[in-house]
This record gives structure tokens, sequence and C-alpha cells, in this order.
């Protein structure tokens, strides 16, 4: 922590033009307060969300859930991606625990659908990648 403060001091000394002891405080308690703010909890969490989307398996499922606007069977997502039933379903189930996929029993069948928090991250997504 000592290095950082130092790299900080050198920082404000060079933004100031003259730093003092008060100046590294405050500016620590400000960002404390921006780290507070965010919440181990909720970093937590959007981590658990990151993490399901890091696997190709996975994100296509979503890409394709987000694209087909309602609800997809289980034997149609099989279809999508090149996994056998247990894999689909523990990737379903990591979907479904992350917050972006919902799934439902129809009979016999269980179907899935892309949740908004799915959709919001596939459209920023989208938007975030330019075509070359």
């Amino acid at each position: 922590m000592a290095q950082a403060t130092d790299r900080l001091r050198r920082y404000l000394d060079d933004e100031l033009g003259e730093c003092r002891d008060e100046d590294v405080e405050r500016r620590l308690e400000e960002l404390g307060t921006l780290e507070a703010a965010l919440g181990s909890a909720r970093v937590n969490a959007e981590l658990d969300v990151l993490s399901a989307l890091a696997n190709g398996t996975r994100y296509t499922l979503v890409r394709v859930l987000v694209a087909a606007e309602g609800e997809l069977c289980v034997c149609e997502l099989n279809a999508v991606v090149d996994v056998t039933e247990s894999g689909l379903s523990h990737a379903l189930s990591a979907l479904v625990d992350a917050g972006l996929a919902e799934g439902r029993k129809d009979g016999r069948w269980r179907k899935y659908r892309a949740t908004n928090r799915a959709v919001a991250l596939v459209t920023v997504l989208e938007g975030s990648v330019t075509d070359e």
C-alpha cells in the first residue's frame, strides 16, 4: 500500500503543483468511497454474469435465445450447439443461475428464454464491436 500511496502522491504533486499529506488523505477517502459504493456483493454478482458469458457454448446459447425473441425448447438449443445433453444442461443451468435465461417445464419439454439482462448485455456487446 505504501508504494501505491507514493505513486498517488507523485501524481497529485504533478496535478496540483504541490501535494500535502492532507491532499493524499482526501483523495484516498474519495477513492475509498467509490470502491465502497460498488459493494462486494454487487461485484461478485456481476462477475458471475461475466463468467457465465466467458464460455463459447454458454455465450452462443445466450445469443441464440436473445435472437429468438421467445422461448426455445432444449431440443432446439441442442441442435445449435455441439455438446452432450449433460453439457447443455450444465450450460443452461449456469445461465439461469447468472440471471441470463429463464426456463420452464411445458409438459414433457423444457423451454428457455433470454432475460432482459441477457438482452441488455448482448445489445451492449453488439454496440462495442466494430466491423472491419
